[in-house]
């Protein structure tokens, strides 16, 4: 009979210790948010644009809400992937996110402190006994002002144990779905719509004065998604230039439980300097799973797959949208129950489901999301807390 226990034994004597801050090298430039947005397949032109930032109330390019992840060495999982599981793997399992205020420009320096929060083990259908582990990040800016507060959610597990459940020999999921070239060109179409959207309000407010409870987002389509779409995803964050951030010294793959192929010497900072092939995560180590499918079968995954911290980029980058440069996100709590695959499209919609006043006076609208496949799967939800201008 197999062993289906999963050891996470080591993970209580690091819960609440700090670990290596992240750290930029050099400030942000421009052409790194413009990397970023078309990566995360966000066209909002004040992120971008410099003609058209220049008229609003920034005065120049600002980066979305979703751009500190971009400077962390670990998609902001770093805090929730510490401790030793022995034979064990990760995925993404979700962010909650609190915002501060600042905004990220050009020039700007991060630095994200980090900290274990805490851990449970559950029994699940993926891979049986499974732990969700959390930790959080602190984004800071180089004066010292808190830009938001990331709490990350990893789902550690035994990739053999996942092979053996999800039976992937008889999984028809294996093979990327085919899209006719005129559904394509209806895509096509339907992404536009949510960009027009993006173009209608322009400079302008969406005030709090004028959405109602019940209210629907306009749908927002990704995809269909693809190696090259995940590559592109992939090189928009520093981690994963050469020499692109100060890499940690306490990061050991294989210590962590990283077994096979998935272990590796991926950001190694001393052999990133000898031969900074074998540290690229694209292509060795436990981030090619989503970029080979050979690897990602090993895992206990169908086909390649996208990464979770783009996944929340998403989400945030969606209701950003939505609110317009007047408006802010305060507080988005994300779930995700699946990631996107290599040939799947992902679908966005939102529900205004309540409005409100803070204590701090704020005006705020609350919005379900959610997010599915073209088979109506569901990837992803989330409940967020928006704050409107007020007429």
């Amino acid at each position: 009979m197999t062993d289906k226990t999963l050891d996470c034994s080591d993970l209580d004597r690091i819960m609440g210790v700090p670990i290596q801050p992240a750290r930029m090298r050099e400030p942000f430039a421009n052409t790194d948010i413009r990397r970023w947005v078309q990566a995360m397949h966000y066209p909002n032109r004040i992120h971008y644009d410099p003609d058209f930032a220049a008229e609003s109330r920034f005065g120049r390019m600002v980066a979305p809400q979703s751009f500190p992840v971009s400077m962390d060495d670990a998609h902001g999982t770093g805090p929730s992937c510490i401790g030793c599981i022995p034979n064990s793997h990760l995925v993404f399992g979700g962010d909650e996110w609190w915002f501060e205020g600042p905004r990220v420009f050009a020039g700007d320096m991060l630095h994200n402190h980090r900290v274990p929060f805490d851990y449970v083990v559950k029994d699940t259908k993926f891979a049986g006994p499974t732990c969700f582990q959390r930790g959080d990040n602190y984004y800071y800016n180089q004066d010292g002002d808190l830009i938001a507060k990331q709490r990350s959610t990893s789902i550690r597990y035994r990739p053999d144990l996942a092979r053996e459940m999800s039976n992937l020999e008889e999984d028809d999921r294996t093979e990327d779905p085919v899209w006719a070239d005129a559904e394509l060109m209806q895509l096509e179409e339907q992404k536009f719509e949510w960009i027009k959207m993006l173009h209608d309000l322009g400079h302008g407010k969406r005030f709090w004065d004028d959405v109602n409870v019940g209210d629907q987002l306009p749908a927002r389509i990704i995809g269909p998604h693809s190696i090259a779409s995940f590559t592109t995803e992939w090189r928009s964050y520093l981690f994963t230039l050469w020499c692109g951030v100060k890499r940690r010294t306490d990061l050991d793959i294989e210590a962590l439980g990283f077994v096979g192929d998935m272990a590796g010497k991926e950001q190694d900072p001393v052999l990133e300097l000898e031969n900074p092939e074998m540290t690229d995560g694209a292509y060795i180590g436990p981030s090619r799973g989503h970029l080979f499918p050979r690897y990602a079968r090993q895992i206990g995954m169908p086909r390649g797959y996208g990464y979770g911290a783009s996944m929340g980029a998403w989400i945030l980058d969606y209701l950003s949208g939505w609110a317009g440069e007047w408006g802010e996100i305060v507080h988005s709590n994300c779930s995700y129950r699946g990631p996107a695959f290599t040939g799947d499209i992902t679908v966005m919609n939102g529900e205004i489901v309540d409005k409100m006043i803070d204590d701090e006076g704020r005006h705020l609208v609350q919005v379900k999301f959610k997010m599915v496949n073209q088979l109506g799967v569901t990837s992803a939800t989330a409940l967020s807390e928006i704050m409107l201008p007020k007429k």
